[in-house]
């Protein structure tokens, strides 16, 4: 009843089904994939305010030369709680220009810590407002605390799409927060990463915002893997259907079917010219017809008998 799944053309297609299928539950584990990464990393923000912070020398890969940012310690530590201890390097501070919280426009300031081993970690201290001058005007910026402080926040990788970098207001300013770019202009090694500050002893100056931390659309991921996934099983049951379709053959005919071939559609006015021929003209025919009512003796006796009352 299916040998005929065996010809070249069925063949073809159920290779042809089975690879779209394939690749399409692929497609669903790698959003899958996604789905877990992205909800681990808003697990791990969900998590800042009640782990406790680990050194960032631990679980963050060192650099190793100057002018070069150390390896990247990867998404599955983005956001992680991290502290680290050293002394901030003011001549080098970095003002992100351009950056929003609470749909305001303004800076985030980003000063190096030089850690004891003469490494730094870039530690983002907080967002301040554009002054009233405009957003290209110089922020008013609380200065960083001297001495040694202890620095508690959350990893933040390094940002994409590097932008240019030039010296304004006595700092290194920059639109991106890029590790590759900045690194050149710093004079010791730079970790892969630099760390949101959330707290810091001595104390952050209060004229600091916060910067607010995103969550990932995990579920979005979620449900593009499921989509992929019924995909696949469309296409399966697809083939399968027409497989049965093909085995079970045309439909059977109903007894009181006809036959013969379908007579040829007919124009429609050719089928009028048709029907008047047959039946002739509805005025001709009443114009026959009274003529010879005329003719007869019958319509002539009456004739007279009308002319003799008049």
């Amino acid at each position: 009843m299916y040998r005929f799944l065996l010809s070249p053309r069925w063949l073809a297609a159920a290779a042809l089904t089975v690879a779209a299928a394939a690749v399409m539950v692929m497609l669903g584990n790698w959003q899958l994939h996604r789905y877990q990464e992205r909800s681990a990393t808003n697990a791990r923000i969900d998590a800042a305010d009640s782990t406790e912070a680990v050194a960032l020398t631990s679980v963050v890969p060192a650099p190793s030369a100057v002018g070069t940012a150390g390896p990247s310690p990867g998404k599955r530590l983005a956001w992680a709680k991290v502290t680290v201890s050293g002394r901030y390097d003011v001549t080098h501070e970095i003002q992100a220009r351009g950056r929003t919280v609470d749909g305001a426009v303004g800076f985030e300031i980003v000063t190096p810590l030089v850690l004891d081993d003469g490494k730094a970690v870039l530690i983002d201290r907080g967002w301040v407002p554009a002054p009233a001058a405009g957003a290209t005007a110089a922020p008013v910026v609380p200065p960083a605390p001297a001495g040694r402080v202890t620095v508690i926040g959350q990893i933040h990788l390094s940002e994409s799409r590097p932008a240019p970098i030039e010296r304004r207001d006595g700092r290194l300013d920059t639109r991106r927060i890029s590790l590759s770019r900045l690194a050149p202009e710093l004079p010791y090694p730079v970790y892969g990463a630099y760390v949101l500050l959330s707290s810091q002893t001595p104390p952050a100056d209060p004229a600091f915002t916060r910067v607010p931390i995103a969550k990932e659309d995990s579920w979005q991921n979620g449900g593009y893997a499921v989509q992929w996934w019924l995909f696949a099983v469309m296409a399966l049951f697809a083939f399968g259907w027409q497989a049965r379709k093909e085995a079970q053959g045309p439909p059977a005919k109903r007894p009181d079917a006809p036959t013969g071939p379908h007579p040829a559609p007919r124009d429609r006015v050719e089928e009028a010219d048709r029907r008047r021929a047959t039946t002739g003209d509805r005025v001709a025919e009443a114009d026959r017809r009274r003529a010879a009512s005329t003719d007869s003796p019958a319509g002539a006796d009456a004739r007279h008998a009308t002319s003799a009352d008049a």
